[in-house]
């Protein structure tokens, strides 16, 4: 399995990787892949009919996903090449309560030489860059797009082949010339057969910063994706049979993991802060369902909304909102309760499950330092499947 980049070398302490891990706001992921040669299309989306199966049992050869990378486009001239790499993924680890659960194929992204991931990278850029985002198709067997919303573009460079009748087609490059011209946090995705491939993986985070970008004490990207597993059985040869008009989704992740996993510091995503920080959390939903988005103890103001800061005076102070389909949310507060470790979920009770299992699903932490010395964190450690 491949390891997170951002882990700690032997001998260093729990609370030095966790602080590692929270001061780049990163994703933390692990999966596994190979392309297949079933076909994809309307064939494909006959009545579900057969018993639903555990896609965990189905098996593939396919390598695990790695941890999705931070890649700044700034120092790389505006310039990355992505492939798309099918794959294995990691939902909940094996050593975590209730695990493994995996999904058998996925459909990763993969940026330059880093590790294909689910979610894709965080493609991070300034304001006003010309992009070069360049689509070499050579490692899967389907055609592929390169879309992002928000972002003024030429009608070629949109990639969304319905309208403008151009893809990526196998062992084809394509180079997608975009300037960041909408600062804020927006999403990409491969929009070829979008049902398929979007919810196989195929999705990610572009942020723009602002010229005036004043970056808070922390910052993370928090995405969220209910998925139904006989998709992915279905691609990767299950006995099954899936239509998306019966769609019926059983996992529900944040960042692309689900609890308790998400609780691991290096396959997770927990949010580390110090008390009196200014934390901003950047919540981006990649799934078809609208989720109701939850901190405990803390009220959050949204400062912008795809791609649209929102006015002071129009501001307002709570501790849940709701994000829909492909909406993106930046929520904004200060870390000044009483430090502890505080859950952030999706109050969709039945999201925060794995099967008939609470708590796990949509569910991650917010984890004050000071409290990382504590029974409790151990306890969620111990659970989380982390002996570090």
């Amino acid at each position: 399995m491949s390891r997170n980049p951002l882990t700690r070398p032997d001998g260093v302490s729990r609370r030095a990787v966790l602080g590692t891990v929270a001061s780049v706001g990163a994703l933390s992921i692990a999966g596994c892949a190979a392309p297949t040669n079933q076909p994809e299309g309307s064939q494909q989306a006959v009545a579900q009919t057969a018993e639903r199966i555990d896609a965990t049992d189905v098996e593939t050869d396919y390598p695990y996903t790695g941890a999705p990378t931070v890649v700044d486009l700034n120092e790389q001239g505006g310039e990355v090449t992505l492939r798309t790499v099918p794959s294995r993924h990691t939902i909940v680890g094996e050593a975590a309560t209730g695990g493994p659960i995996e999904l058998p194929e996925v459909w990763a992204w993969q940026a330059d030489d880093h590790d294909p991931s689910v979610p894709g990278p965080i493609l991070r850029v300034d304001e006003g860059t010309e992009m070069a985002i360049t689509l070499e198709n050579t490692e899967d067997i389907r055609p592929h797009t390169f879309h992002v919303h928000a972002l003024q573009k030429d009608w070629m460079a949109d990639g969304a082949p319905a309208s403008t009748g151009h893809q990526v087609g196998v062992d084809e490059t394509h180079t997608y010339n975009i300037e960041a011209n909408v600062p804020g946090t927006h999403l990409y995705h491969c929009h070829v057969q979008t049902q398929n491939h979007l919810d196989l993986g195929m999705y990610g985070i572009l942020r723009v910063d602002p010229a005036d970008y004043n970056a808070p004490d922390k910052e993370f990207f928090m995405t969220v994706k209910e998925w139904d597993s006989q998709l992915s059985a279905m691609f990767a040869g299950g006995d099954t049979d899936f239509s998306h008009r019966d769609r019926n989704p059983d996992i529900f992740t944040v960042n692309g993991r689900s609890a308790p996993t998400t609780f691991h510091p290096e396959e997770g995503s927990p949010m580390i802060v110090e008390a009196g920080d200014r934390v901003r959390v950047h919540v981006t939903n990649n799934g078809y369902e609208n989720h109701a988005i939850h901190l405990h103890n803390h009220r959050f103001e949204v400062v912008e909304k795809d791609g649209g800061e929102i006015p002071e005076a129009a501001r307002y102070k709570e501790d849940v909102t709701d994000i829909a389909p492909a909406e993106r949310k930046t929520l904004e507060f200060t870390a000044d309760r009483d430090p502890g470790i505080y859950l952030m979920h999706c109050h969709k009770v039945n999201h925060v499950m794995n099967g008939d299992n609470y708590p796990g699903g949509m569910l991650t932490a917010l984890v004050y330092e000071s409290a990382m010395d504590t029974e409790q964190f151990a306890d969620v450690m111990d659970m989380a499947g982390y002996d570090g």
